[in-house]
């Protein structure tokens, strides 16, 4: 097998059909074996009854995975491991690709000069949006998976994003797989963004080549539900203890206040009068999730302190 397509999904039957139709569309030369794995992350609605029909509708191509275990990475990580591609692709399960995303995003891959490539994630916002969303601006895209650096491929010197993304099978035996203590899930201990991402710097930091493909479409939309100040707020501040969680502190960090570096409380008082001062709404509300993320990277770091301490109370009770 050339090619796995791996599609995880919790609840989302509706648009679930329409992404598995646009992916049963792919243009792919004869030669190139590929196939399609959903990963049901525990669903509840009819997610297995439409992934079974594409199953029967398309034998041999679709295969159905059951993850009980909740949390994306959960998922994920399934997949890779079922996973029967010597390239496994990666989309989100309410995208729609473009016919020859699959084959453009891949190739690269298959000839073996890249270990991992990224497309353009094309986003689809609501007709209306309020005063305080610049869509253009760099808090407002970050919460949803917008991704397009130019017209032209090249090396990407970033991770690509998990609703478009494609690694050679054995980066995944070489690096690891997806953190579990990254990305959704229910448990709110873990930070929701950033699975993605990790496993694409991981690769980077080992000298891996990364491709960034302009040619490999995917279409995603926006939920009205989710253009609101509080999901923008939980977002940027789960994005901090994210950040805290997989790259940690600057190195050479000597001053601390409770497992907290004092370059982190600096920086959140610096966005927190911005957002104080600042008039123009989509500005003034920009620095206020920038405050949030530095509260988040602030909590995480105080988090993981009081955690270490707990353990080391409790190995040397032991």
């Amino acid at each position: 097998m050339n090619v796995t397509v791996i599609l995880c999904t919790c609840n989302r039957s509706q648009s679930l059909a329409l992404t598995l139709e646009s992916i049963a569309a792919s243009q792919f030369p004869e030669r190139v074996k590929w196939e399609v794995l959903v990963v049901d992350n525990n669903s509840t609605d009819r997610t297995r009854e439409v992934a079974e029909g594409f199953c029967r509708q398309y034998p041999g191509r679709f295969r159905y995975v059951f993850e009980p275990r909740p949390g994306k990475s959960y998922a994920l990580n399934s997949g890779v491991r079922e996973a029967r591609g010597d390239v496994l692709a990666f989309a989100d399960d309410d995208a729609i690709v473009q016919p020859n995303w699959l084959h453009n995003l891949t190739s690269p891959l298959l000839a073996g000069e890249w270990s991992g490539s990224g497309g353009r994630i094309i986003l689809q916002w609501p007709t209306s949006l309020p005063n305080w969303l610049a869509v253009d601006g760099l808090y407002t895209r970050f919460p949803f998976p917008g991704f397009d650096q130019g017209p032209e491929p090249k090396d990407l010197n970033g991770p690509p994003f998990g609703a478009n993304m494609a690694f050679r099978h054995s980066m995944f035996e070489k690096y690891g797989l997806f953190r579990t203590d990254l990305g959704p899930s229910p448990n709110s201990e873990i930070p929701r963004p950033g699975e993605d991402t990790e496993f694409g710097r991981r690769l980077i930091a080992g000298g891996e080549r990364l491709r960034y493909e302009p040619s490999a479409v995917v279409y995603h939309p926006v939920a009205e539900d989710r253009i609101s100040r509080e999901y923008f707020l939980r977002w940027w501040f789960d994005s901090g203890r994210a950040n805290i969680r997989a790259s940690g502190v600057l190195p050479g960090t000597t001053w601390y206040v409770r497992g907290v570096p004092l370059y982190l409380f600096r920086r959140l008082v610096v966005w927190m009068l911005r957002w104080m001062v600042t008039l123009k709404p989509s500005r003034r509300f920009s620095n206020k999730v920038t405050a949030w993320q530095k509260a988040g990277e602030v909590i995480e770091c105080y988090r993981q302190s009081r955690d270490a301490k707990k353990k080391k109370a409790c190995n040397a009770e032991a």
